[in-house]
């Protein structure tokens, strides 16, 4: 959490399945209600919780013998700014929802899929070897509720089959970053299930 967790937060957590609350504190109120949960931990987090922005700030990830330093991802596209690739826009609603899925996937790590309706996350599927793959990770967790959900995907599409089969699962748009040699298929399969899709010209791709 980024604020304090008040006693309506802690009404909602408590029905969830975790192990570990990390936040700046926590209400009397709530304490006490987490406290209900066996093996729960809940760990004050007092620092600053805004992101470095200077070009200075450094990500820095263990590995077998060292450590990779990469600078860390400062970008956001305006989605208002994003070119529309195929033959249908997106609605209004449908682009404030791609918006969302679109930040939420920026700190999901790659290979990355958010569905996201009514400007809740509804599934995700991450870290996967195939866009295909992480898809159908949020078929076996949220089923029906993907239908008619906004979607995004950190990197491009390499071929068509990732927006089958997110047409398939019952996504309406997608918002992704283009690139690929294949844009023109990728952008032909959407037309043919009626998705509308949006390209950010930036990519995440989180590790």
């Amino acid at each position: 959490m980024n604020r304090e967790v008040d006693e309506a937060l802690a009404k909602l957590l408590v029905d969830t399945f975790l192990e570990c609350v990390v936040a700046p504190g926590y209400s009397a109120a709530a304490r006490d209600l987490l406290a209900s949960k066996k093996n729960l931990r809940l760990v004050a987090a007092r620092g600053s919780w805004q992101a470095p922005t200077d070009e200075r700030a450094w990500s820095v990830r263990t590995i077998a013998g060292g450590a990779l330093v990469q600078s860390v991802d400062h970008g956001m596209v305006d989605l208002a700014q994003a070119k529309v690739a195929t033959q249908r826009a997106p609605t209004e609603a449908e682009r404030a929802d791609l918006a969302f899925a679109w930040r939420v996937a920026k700190h999901v790590k790659s290979n990355a899929i958010v569905f996201a309706k009514g400007g809740v996350t509804v599934a995700i599927g991450a870290g996967q070897m195939s866009r295909v793959d992480s898809v159908k990770i949020c078929e076996r967790k949220a089923g029906a509720a993907l239908r008619g959900a906004a979607v995004a995907s950190d990197a491009f599409f390499p071929f068509r089959d990732g927006v089958d089969v997110l047409a398939e699962a019952g996504a309406s748009c997608v918002v992704q970053p283009g690139g690929s040699v294949r844009d023109p298929e990728v952008i032909a399969a959407a037309d043919e299930h009626g998705l509308a899709m949006l390209f950010t010209a930036m990519r995440h791709f989180r590790h």
